[in-house]
């Protein structure tokens, strides 16, 4: 193994050396730790005692401060070739997401910053305060071809600080406007907050709102998810928007085998009797500085259960790997327990009665607001 650079009182250590402190879980973080990020040269080991005084064998560390960045982007609508999201454009008002769900598949993004994929992600959040001018302007424009956008596409638009910033709540209100097509995927009650938007947006056939449901069990959701909202919470706000009239379903996402996936029918079930009117599922993925992560949880969280876990997802993956990029089996796996996951999902929804997608549509869509405020 290298020697680190040592540079003054400061130690740096090359990113090959990089390996996981021992368990130590923060109360309300997903991720304890920080991998190295995978396109710097250089990484500060803050767990390194010659760096940090810190105790390595308390039973929980002191929470890190959320810190908010401004995000100085010059466009919102983010387009992708996918053939496996179901869409091509999304809006992302926040970069990183203090939601914390460990198994994240967008914590890598945080990489692209200069971050780290694990306690930089879920504690420094890029925010595009600017995010409805930017939409307004590129809905406006005679290039924008009226298709569905997604919200968010990366990281969750109801994320806590959207209460107090509501820039998620801004760019409905520039959607509802134009009346362009929009399908939300949340994990927090926050939502119902903007029943009045949404049921506008209802009016043009132009909403669909997915409430992510990892697990009924609320003591393993604050463990996976420590900052969303409790199950009870989202099934009443699956509840609340369904008598608000507004189209609602469940995303059992992602669905973790040998952990969550005995759950299946039970939240399937639990959300329609709260107002589901249509699901999705998807598996876990654990691309890049996810795996690392994902594994020391499982340490920290369910070491017993461990290395079935990891045993199951290698299952799904080809060459029996943690985790595989390829087009048409990433979001679902192959194999037997891909195949055992998809019956049981057909089959809890169809014992639910849950039925398909609603279809938005485009047809109202407007382009001009300015000249028709003026008319």
């Amino acid at each position: 193994m290298e020697k680190g650079i040592q540079t003054g009182k400061t130690k740096f250590v090359p990113i090959v050396d990089e390996t996981p402190p021992p368990s130590s879980t923060i109360r309300g973080r997903g991720a304890s730790w920080s991998p190295a990020n995978r396109f710097e040269k250089l990484h500060v080991d803050l767990g390194d005692v010659d760096v940090v005084d810190v105790d390595l064998t308390q039973d929980e560390r002191p929470r890190p401060v959320t810190q908010y960045f401004r995000d100085g982007s010059r466009s919102i609508i983010t387009r992708n070739n996918s053939p496996d999201v179901g869409f091509e454009t999304s809006v992302n008002p926040y970069r990183g997401c203090e939601h914390g769900c460990i198994y994240c598949y967008a914590r890598p993004t945080h990489e692209y910053l200069g971050f780290s994929a694990g306690l930089d992600f879920e504690s420094k959040i890029i925010v595009k305060m600017n995010a409805a001018e930017l939409l307004r302007a590129e809905l406006g424009s005679p290039r924008w071809d009226p298709q569905i956008l997604v919200m968010s596409g990366v990281t969750d638009p109801y994320q806590p600080i959207e209460k107090k910033l509501r820039i998620t709540r801004s760019c409905l209100e520039v959607l509802a406007k134009f009346r362009n097509p929009v399908a939300i995927i949340t994990k927090n009650r926050l939502v119902t907050r903007d029943v009045d938007l949404l049921r506008e947006l209802g009016s043009y056939n132009a909403i669909a709102v997915n409430i992510s449901v990892t697990s009924l069990d609320p003591n393993l959701q604050r463990a996976l998810e420590p900052r969303t909202s409790i199950p009870s919470a989202r099934l009443d706000a699956v509840s609340q928007l369904r008598h608000a009239g507004i189209p609602v379903g469940v995303m059992v996402a992602p669905i973790i085998p040998g952990l969550t996936d005995h759950e299946v029918p039970k939240i399937l079930e639990a959300c329609a009797e709260a107002g589901a009117q249509f699901a999705g599922y998807t598996i876990v993925r654990l691309p890049w500085a996810v795996a690392p992560l994902f594994e020391h949880w499982l340490d920290e969280h369910f070491p017993d259960r461990k290395e079935k876990v990891l045993g199951r997802i290698r299952h799904l993956r080809r060459n029996d790997r943690l985790n595989d990029s390829q087009w048409h089996t990433r979001m679902t796996g192959e194999g037997v327990f891909a195949e055992q996951i998809a019956s049981l999902f057909e089959v809890g929804c169809r014992r639910a009665g849950i039925g398909a997608r609603p279809k938005l549509s485009t047809a109202a869509f407007r382009g001009t607001i300015e000249q028709l405020t003026l008319l």
